[in-house]
């Protein structure tokens, strides 16, 4: 019979003991990550993940297993009481197309393959909650709503939990992000962020002798050299990121377009919105320069927000990590957790282990921090259903 904590010294204690408890599962957690992480799952492409999802989701027993118009899949783990809905979820999509090798390998103490941390193991781990309660002895009051998350990434601008939040008729208590890492990650924040795609078109008609240009790539340096210019306050902080530059398709054909990504974060909405205004006023200042297109589009924004740092959730997923000798890396969020703050829902983003070479096809992650991910996630949830993480 499973034995409810009373205390929070109770769910500080039990996750110790939870650390070594969980490695009983480890081979149906490795084979759910295996299976889960060769699967392509581009994003707007995540059928075939999402499809694993709900056979998990059937073989566990959940019940009310659906999906939505958005492709997104959830089922429930009912609660003794189920008065309220506690849900943990994790983003089905990955940076990688589904032309790239998927091939993942699993070694004596680490894992290779595309996507692999972000965010196979996160959708692994969900989708082994079940087999986790019951190998813990785990017993919640209230329900658990597990959920694969579609168009997270890129262009998907969190399209998927932001359809869940406005449509689901069943209120959301406490939300719970699962990242494959970084293991003592800890989210309970969004900040101010635009992301953008500068794009230069050359016309067809194009004089190349008028202004002695090389082409798209000597337009779009000189659209870099200008945001470089924009000068950025150390307060509220703010940054410019340069992500990429793609153009061109030999060494001896000059490119006739190019595009160029970028991402604006700042601790204040006002201060993201005056230099996507100033960039808006580069791309067109160049354009009319050159003679050429430069347009920007925008692809996402996200407004700063989320509980405080004093809130009890917080404060028992800091003291649950401490516990387990983690470092607390406190660090805002621009992913799902922004869609919950905005319906002012109290949630934060967890990883589950430590990674390397993050989005590249080396990617891989650490197997035995893993235990202490999942010890991590079991007692937030039991302190989320003991009322420790209310106001």
């Amino acid at each position: 019979m499973a034995k409810r904590p009373k205390t929070l010294n109770d769910i500080l204690n039990g996750v110790i003991k939870a650390k070594e408890d969980v490695k009983a599962i480890r081979e149906i957690l490795l084979a759910n990550l295996v299976m889960m992480g060769e699967i392509p799952a581009p994003t707007f492409g995540e059928e075939a993940r999402i499809r694993f999802f709900l056979d998990r989701f059937t073989e566990s027993g959940l019940d009310s297993i659906s999906t939505d118009e958005v492709g997104n899949a959830f089922g429930y783990l009912r609660g003794k009481e189920g008065e309220k809905t506690i849900l943990v979820a994790a983003h089905t999509d990955t940076v990688f197309d589904d032309t790239i090798d998927h091939t993942v390998h699993v070694e004596s103490s680490r894992i290779f393959g595309p996507g692999i941390a972000d965010n196979s193991l996160g959708c692994a781990v969900v989708a082994s909650i079940p087999q986790i309660f019951q190998q813990l002895n785990i017993e919640l009051n209230h329900n658990i709503l597990l959920m694969g998350i579609t168009r997270s990434l890129g262009r998907g601008d969190i399209a998927g939990i932001r359809f869940f939040l406005n449509n689901h008729k069943v209120p959301i208590d406490y939300g719970l992000f699962v990242e494959g890492a970084q293991l003592g990650r800890l989210s309970y924040s969004s900040i101010g962020m635009l992301r953008g795609e500068i794009h230069c078109t050359i016309p067809d008609e194009y004089d190349w002798t008028l202004f002695e240009s090389s082409g798209a790539i000597s337009i779009l340096n000189d659209v870099i050299t200008k945001m470089m210019a924009i000068p950025l306050p150390t307060k509220p902080k703010t940054t410019i990121t340069l992500g990429s530059l793609n153009s061109g398709t030999a060494y001896n054909t000059v490119p006739n377009s190019g595009s160029l990504y970028f991402e604006i974060r700042s601790e204040q909405a006002g201060m993201v919105s005056e230099l996507h205004d100033r960039i808006q006023e580069i791309t067109e200042e160049v354009s009319l320069n050159t003679q050429t297109n430069v347009d920007l589009e925008v692809l996402a924004r996200r407004r700063p927000g989320g509980i405080a740092f004093s809130h009890p959730l917080t404060k028992v997923a800091k003291r649950i990590q401490e516990s387990l000798g983690l470092n607390p890396k406190i660090e805002p969020s621009v992913g799902e957790l922004s869609a919950l703050i905005d319906k002012q829902i109290p949630g934060i983003t967890i990883g589950i282990t430590q990674a390397s070479q993050m989005h590249t096809l080396k990617e891989n992650i650490s197997i035995e921090p893993i235990y202490n991910g999942l010890a991590q996630l079991a007692g937030i949830l039991q302190a989320m259903d003991g009322g420790f993480c209310d106001e």
